[in-house]
């Protein structure tokens, strides 16, 4: 099954962070924050104009994103984990 975002809608999985810092720590997994990078999956058709037309996205699947905390709607589909937010709530592109 693949999802197809509305609009202005994009489909992120998450990227996981390293366990351990700089300085060789060991993170313990329930200490852990939600990363806050992800990699487009998929996107919508864009935003819609007040006269119709549409208007197409900044970001585009394969992209590295930063996003807020609690940005998006977290949602399992077959067992993988995304999130679906509006392209507004990404901070940035990772190059």
């Amino acid at each position: 099954m693949t999802v197809k975002p509305l609009n202005d809608r994009v489909l992120v999985k998450r990227v996981e962070e390293e366990t351990k810092t700089a300085g060789g720590i060991i993170i313990p997994d329930n200490s852990k924050e939600k990363p806050a990078q992800g990699e487009v999956v998929s996107v919508g058709t864009g935003y819609v104009n007040q006269d119709g037309s549409r208007r197409a996205l900044e970001v585009k699947e394969g992209d590295r994103v930063l996003f807020g905390k609690y940005s998006g709607s977290e949602v399992k589909v077959e067992g993988n984990d995304y999130l679906i937010m509006k392209e507004e709530e990404i901070l940035g592109i990772l190059q």
